[in-house]
Parts: structure tokens; C-alpha cells; sequence
């Protein structure tokens, strides 16, 4: 099996570690504009071997694993260079314009648009991992529109690299991820400009800072490169799941200055319920 890696940073190094582990034949080349990370890459052994984009029609599968504003405009040009038997499968968290921008191209059958609910806050070659999609979910869009046998060499991967798959149109995963991973981000990053903007002393933050909020602020480390175009591009539903947090926000706040702590009880126990959702996918 040939494979190909466009951007081989957390997700297209882990897809391309856990591609040599259960291809054992496969021989996996990157393509990165970066070429210090693509070297550093080949020092890992994360990929076998330096790629090109006059070579993709001698692929089997090409993933795409680069920030989403660049996939819209890679996209048509790779699909322009692959075979008749290549799948395109790219891994954004925005599906949307991605599917839009391709909806005519003369190659649409060859292109699958995913998007793995997996990462960690690192970037680049040196965080990828692997077995990092195993029990993940691996949200599939317009897949009536891939070729039925480059739909099953995509399908087998992805349950070889352990991932359970959910169907899902492009705007229905737009809306939904905006809440459930979309706004954990926006509320890391802010979470984090709040500290930093009232404790000036980094010396206390280090000192002070709990697990809690470590844990929490963890998704703030995350590349303002890759966050900035998805909320480009997912901007509506973004800011629909905003006004939600912040009208949660205000709430919280009026029922403090109000002394109603029995409230305030009642709402942070109700959440509560959160547990339960998040265990029963374990």
C-alpha cells in the first residue's frame, strides 16, 4: 500500500504511525510545507519518506492533516493529480465549506470528507502518537457521494486504526462541533488571557495554579494557526454557541450578586449530569 501525508504534524503523524503498524508493507511519504518538521519527521520514522504532489496518482490513500483554510485550497489540486483509485480523505474539524468547495470537482467520488474526534494541545511531527484514534470517533460526511470501493478501503482503516464512525451531513457537524469542541477551546484560550491579564506575577500563577486549572487552560497550549481558520470558517455556529455560554455566564453571575446560592446549587448539580453522558461513552 502507497500512502501519502499532507501535513505531518499530531494527526497526520499519528495516522501515518498507526498506518506502518497495521500495514506492516505499507510505505507511508509526507508532504509539509514545513521542511524542517517533515525532516524531523524522517528522523522519527513517523514517515518513511519524503513526498510530492506529482507523485499522488501512484497513491492508494491520501490524507489530508493540514489547518482547514489550507485544505479548501489543496483540496482541488490534489484531486486534480491522484488516479482513478486514489481516496482522498481529509481530516478537518470543519465540513461545510470543505464539501462545498469540492461539490463539482470532476474527481468528487475519489474524496472522503472526515473528521477524527482525536488530538492532544502539541503540534508538529514530534507529538504525534500512536493509537491515538483508538476508540475515537470518526465523523463521516456525504459519504453517497465517495466511490463505494474507495469507501470500503477507507472504512477498513479507519476500523483497523480502532475508530467507531458516525454519519453526519457537513452542517449538522459544523453546528454540533461548535458546542462540544469549538467552545472548549474559545474557553480555554480566554480562560487563559483572563489569568494572565489579572495576575501579572507568573511566579503566582505557577504557584497557584491547581489541577483544576491546568486541566482546564490545557487546550490554551493548542496552535492559534490551526484554531484561528476553523472559527473562520465555522463563524455562525461559533458565535450561536457563544451566546449561549455567555447568557450560562451571565446567569451564574446575577444569581451570585443576588445571594442565591440555592440556585446556584441547583445549576451546578443539574450539570452534574455531564458525568453520566461522558461515562456512558467510555
Amino acid at each position: 500500500m502507497k500512502v501519502t501525508i499532507v501535513g505531518v504534524g499530531l494527526i497526520g503523524g499519528s495516522m501515518a504511525i498507526d498506518i506502518k503498524a497495521v500495514y506492516p508493507n505499507a510505505v507511508v511519504s509526507g508532504i509539509d510545507l514545513d521542511k524542517n518538521n517533515l525532516q524531523k519527521a524522517m528522523e522519527l520514522h513517523v514517515i518513511d519518506q519524503k513526498g510530492d504532489f506529482q507523485s499522488l496518482f501512484e497513491e492508494d490513500i491520501v490524507i489530508i492533516a493540514i489547518p482547514v483554510d489550507a485544505s479548501v485550497n489543496i483540496l482541488p489540486k490534489v484531486l486534480d493529480q491522484v488516479g482513478d483509485s486514489t481516496i482522498v480523505i481529509d481530516t478537518g474539524s470543519t465540513k461545510a465549506d470543505i464539501c462545498n468547495v469540492l461539490r463539482d470537482h470532476p474527481k468528487r467520488r475519489n474524496f472522503l470528507a472526515a473528521h477524527p474526534i482525536a488530538g492532544t494541545e502539541f503540534s508538529g511531527a514530534q507529538a504525534a502518537l500512536a493509537n491515538l484514534f483508538r476508540n475515537k470517533t470518526n465523523i463521516i460526511c456525504e459519504v453517497e457521494k465517495t466511490a463505494f470501493t474507495l469507501q470500503e478501503r477507507a472504512l477498513e482503516l479507519f476500523q483497523k486504526l480502532g475508530m467507531r464512525i458516525r454519519y453526519m451531513d457537513p452542517a449538522s457537524h459544523d453546528k454540533h462541533i461548535a458546542f462540544v469542541s469549538h467552545l472548549s477551546h474559545i474557553s480555554s484560550f480566554m480562560l487563559g488571557k483572563t489569568v494572565i491579564d489579572e495576575e501579572k506575577n507568573e511566579r503566582d500563577i505557577f504557584d497557584m495554579a491547581g489541577s483544576g486549572f491546568e486541566s482546564t487552560v490545557r487546550l490554551a497550549k493548542s496552535s492559534p494557526a490551526m484554531w484561528t481558520p476553523i472559527f473562520k470558517q465555522n463563524k455562525d455556529n461559533v458565535i450561536h454557541s457563544l451566546d449561549k455560554y455567555i447568557e450560562n455566564l451571565v446567569q451564574f453571575k446575577r444569581l451570585m450578586e443576588q445571594d442565591d446560592f440555592e440556585s446556584l446549587y441547583h445549576e451546578m448539580n443539574d450539570t452534574n449530569h455531564i458525568k453520566t453522558i461522558l461515562n456512558g461513552m467510555k
